[in-house]
């Protein structure tokens, strides 16, 4: 399995202030996803969550559940989820700094995997999704929002690369809808719900599937 490269690590990282200080783009949508998530959520819940960010999301649902594990690649990123479940004094939420493609679960398994807006990002989206199964107990669920960016915005396949070279973006694998479908067939989940926002711009798929 292909990990994130260095140069990943330290772009990220790099954003890190940047990105805990803007906005939520479209809170409208991140309500309704973040809606959707809890039905599938418990107070017994083990969650574990790959692309964390600065864990706004993972504390946003601490409170409906027993524990999450927030993962990401980037310290700095982690650094400013610390502070903030500090600040808020959530203490069901641990942050580790590691891909999930080098993460070993030392034979504990969760309920629900949450990776949001993180697939692309993967070098190896197949081998990412096939191992969320293995880190799923049976019947867990894998919610995922995946920008699938071989269907339309033909442009970001010239300025991305230009992007990378100046250091402004990192990998992005290019997924389509139906290679998004195919991804969570073949490694052995069924979609249970879906939400595609009807906005302008790059959007995501949303999407709940269970392990089968």
């Amino acid at each position: 399995m292909k990990s994130a490269s260095k140069s990943d690590q330290r772009f990220w990282d790099r954003l890190a202030s940047k990105y805990a200080s803007q906005p939520v783009s479209d809170q409208e949508t991140y309500e309704k996803k973040l809606a959707i998530t809890r039905k599938y959520l418990t107070p017994q819940s083990s969650v574990f969550e790959f692309g964390c960010g600065t864990g706004s999301t993972a504390l946003l649902h601490a409170p409906h559940v027993n524990y999450i594990l927030a993962t990401d690649l980037a310290q700095n990123m982690l650094d400013v989820g610390r502070v903030k479940a500090a600040e808020a004094d959530i203490q069901n939420v641990d942050f580790q700094r590691i891909g999930i493609e080098d993460f070993d679960p030392d034979g504990h398994s969760f309920d629900v995997v949450l990776g949001l807006n993180i697939l692309h990002l993967c070098r190896d989206p197949e081998a990412v999704t096939k191992k969320v199964r293995a880190l799923l107990k049976p019947g867990g669920y894998f919610i995922q929002s995946t920008a699938c960016l071989k269907d339309g915005y033909s442009m970001l396949r010239f300025l991305i690369p230009l992007m990378k070279l100046a250091r402004k973006a990192p990998h992005v694998t290019y997924l389509s809808k139906t290679d998004l479908d195919s991804l969570l067939d073949e490694a052995g989940f069924e979609q249970v719900e879906s939400f595609y926002p009807d906005k302008k711009g790059i959007t995501a798929h949303f999407i709940v599937a269970r392990k089968r």
